[in-house]
């Protein structure tokens, strides 16, 4: 007999990673309560954000640390009396992709990586071999440029001083704080902001994890931006190997989006929108909000 679902109850939310390898494996592990191949995956901790939970639980099940590339399609099916959406993207290995030394348990007991045609044929469930095949398109390697609107500041009305200065609100302060996983997620490390306050100290609790240096640049504040100013530095990014993140105004915005030739979106503080590209060409866009690691 088939659970009955209470549509009124939200869906229980999980995060995953199809894991490539540049010999064209994939990256599959065996759980022994179900006997089941599938993709690592599992379930979100209280306000964390999907993407960092992706990252964590392939760091779970696999030993792998790993960077995100390109979203895919979200799965959603029954779990007992309630829906189930598990949110996938494209990965790849930071270091090393050994997985040889992963410590099997109850939960996991064999990881492996597999050709392509093998990985298709173990896999389990048919909607794990449709989320097979949309990632191959993205399973050669791209970088992760993050275009951050900087968090919520004290209001302009109040401040009396040199607007460049204005700093964030109690709530910036802990939107920032908020960030560090998702940005790290995506491997981002190379930080370039604005030189006002607000935009550099969204990024500073990053900045300070991380160990990394801010590039403060004043052509991309809200006072000293133009469309070169904003466009010189799009291009430099586009041509880096690294994550990297932008942090700017929402006046700035739509030249930094029009400069990378994506759609313009509108981002509330600490929103951002995660671009993807390979060799100077965008492949995918995500956007993310402050709210969903609530």
């Amino acid at each position: 007999m088939t659970p009955s679902v209470d549509s009124n109850r939200p869906d229980v939310l999980a995060a995953g990673a199809v894991v490539w390898r540049r010999r064209r494996e994939v990256l599959l592990v065996h759980r022994p309560t179900y006997d089941d191949w599938s993709f690592p995956k599992g379930k979100l901790d209280a306000g964390e954000w999907l993407p960092a939970a992706a990252v964590r639980e392939v760091g779970e099940e696999t030993g792998l640390t790993i960077r995100l590339g390109p979203p895919l399609g979200t799965q959603r099916y029954l779990n007992g009396d309630r829906m189930k959406s598990v949110h996938y993207w494209v990965g790849w290995a930071v270091g090393s992709d050994d997985v040889s030394g992963y410590l099997v348990n109850s939960e996991i007991d064999d990881v492996q990586w597999m050709p392509w045609k093998a990985a298709m044929e173990r896999l389990t469930y048919p909607y794990d071999r449709e989320t097979l095949k949309e990632s191959r398109p993205y399973r050669r390697k791209s970088r992760a440029l993050v275009v951050l609107r900087h968090g919520s500041a004290e209001s302009r009305k109040a401040w009396s001083g040199d607007d460049r200065k204005r700093p964030l609100d109690e709530e910036g302060r802990e939107q920032a704080e908020r960030l560090v996983p998702l940005l790290a997620a995506y491997d981002v490390s190379r930080l370039v902001t604005s030189s006002s306050t607000r935009c550099r100290k969204t990024v500073t609790p990053y900045a300070d994890a991380s160990g990394l240096k801010l590039e403060e640049y004043d052509g991309l504040s809200q006072e000293d931006a133009s469309a070169e100013s904003v466009v010189e530095v799009v291009d430099d990014l586009l041509e880096t190997k690294e994550g990297s993140v932008l942090c700017t105004h929402r006046p700035v915005l739509p030249s930094v989006l029009e400069a990378l030739g994506v759609e313009v979106v509108r981002l509330a503080p600490a929103g951002m929108l995660v671009v993807h590209h390979r060799s100077g060409a965008v492949v995918a866009t995500e956007p993310h909000h402050e709210d969903e690691a609530r």
